[in-house]
C-alpha cells in the first residue's frame, strides 16, 4: 500500500458507497464531483484495488470495496466515539479527579460538596485521599492528586497555588460541666493538657499560640486521632485545644467547646494545587464547587 488513507478520504468513500451516486455523494461531502472522483481514484491506486464498478447509470462496490466499507465503518465509529469522549473530558463532563483533604474536612463539609459535584457532573469519578498536610502536599508535588483542601503550604514552598476558603477557629475542649471559670489560653497553665501529635497542623497551631501567650504546657497525653483525644477528655483526663472543624471527628462525647480569643490561632483552610500544572477541566469544576463556600 503506497500510503495510509486519511480519515477524510475514508469518509468520502463511505458516502459514495452509501449513495452509489457520485453527484449526490459530492454534495453530501461538500466537495466538487471532480474532486470526489480524484479522491476515489487515488484511494484505489494507494490500495492497489478497484473499489467500485462504474457505468453511466450505476456505481456499485466490488468485493474489495465491500471489505473496505466494513473496516471503514468500524474505524469511523471508533474515531467518532473517541473524540466524543475526548470532548466530554475537555468540557469537564467526564474524567477523573484525585482530591487530597484534611480528615476534619472529609467528615465535615466534603460530603455536601461531593453531592453537589455529582449532581452537576455525574460522569466524573472522584478519588478522595485523607491525610496530614505534609503527606498531601508531597502527593500534590508527585502529581498523585489534582487538588487539595488543606492548611497553607510552608512559606518556603513556592510551587503551590493556594486559595483561602475559610478560617477554622480554635476552641478549648473540656468535659461537660468541668469548664474553667474563664476559658482561655491561660487555662492550660495549670490543667492537664491532652495534645495532638507533633506532626499535625493542629499541634503546630496550638504550640505557636502557647508561645504567644508565654506558656509552655507539657502534654500529659499525645494522640494521633481526634476521636482518641475526645475519649480521653470525656474520661476526665484533661483538656485540649482543637479547631472547630474537628468536632465531627471527636465523636458524640459529652464535651464543651469554648472559642479561644487568639485569632492568630485560627486555622486557614483552602484549596491548593501545583502552580506549574493547569487543573484539568473536571478539576476546575471541582475547584468552583469547593470555592462556592466563599473565600475568606
Amino acid at each position: 500500500m503506497a500510503r495510509t488513507p486519511s480519515l477524510s478520504t475514508l469518509r468520502q468513500f463511505r458516502i459514495l458507497a452509501q449513495t452509489a451516486n457520485f453527484s449526490r455523494a459530492a454534495e453530501l461531502a461538500h466537495v466538487s464531483q471532480p474532486a470526489l472522483s480524484r479522491t476515489i481514484r487515488l484511494l484505489e491506486e494507494d490500495l492497489g484495488a478497484r473499489l467500485f464498478d462504474r457505468n453511466r447509470r450505476h456505481v456499485s462496490l466490488t468485493q474489495a470495496g465491500e471489505d473496505l466499507l466494513r473496516l471503514t465503518q468500524r474505524l469511523i465509529a471508533d474515531f467518532d466515539d473517541a473524540f466524543d469522549l475526548l470532548g466530554q473530558t475537555l468540557s469537564g463532563q467526564r474524567g477523573r479527579i484525585a482530591l487530597g483533604v484534611l480528615p476534619s474536612y472529609a467528615v465535615g463539609d466534603l460530603p455536601a460538596v461531593l453531592s453537589r459535584f455529582r449532581e452537576a457532573w455525574p460522569g466524573v469519578d472522584v478519588t478522595v485521599r485523607e491525610g496530614l498536610a505534609g503527606t498531601i502536599y508531597q502527593q500534590l508535588r508527585e502529581r498523585l492528586i489534582d487538588l487539595a483542601v488543606m492548611t497553607p503550604p510552608d512559606d518556603a514552598a513556592q510551587d503551590f497555588t493556594f486559595l483561602p476558603l475559610f478560617t477554622d477557629p480554635c476552641a478549648l475542649v473540656c468535659r461537660a460541666g468541668h469548664a474553667p471559670a474563664d476559658p482561655g489560653w491561660h487555662s492550660f497553665a495549670d490543667a492537664p493538657f491532652i495534645a495532638m501529635a507533633p506532626t499535625s497542623s493542629v499541634r503546630q497551631i496550638t504550640d505557636a499560640a502557647f508561645a504567644r501567650a508565654g506558656l509552655a504546657p507539657r502534654p500529659l497525653y499525645e494522640c494521633t486521632q481526634p476521636a482518641t483525644l475526645g475519649a480521653f477528655i470525656a474520661a476526665g483526663l484533661g483538656i485540649s485545644a482543637l479547631p472547630l472543624s474537628c468536632r465531627p471527628m471527636v465523636g458524640a462525647h459529652d464535651l464543651e467547646w469554648h472559642l479561644l480569643d487568639d485569632s492568630a490561632a485560627d486555622r486557614v483552610i483552602g484549596i491548593a494545587h501545583l502552580s506549574a500544572r493547569s487543573p484539568s477541566p473536571a478539576a476546575q469544576n471541582m475547584l468552583r464547587v469547593l470555592s462556592a463556600k466563599g473565600a475568606c
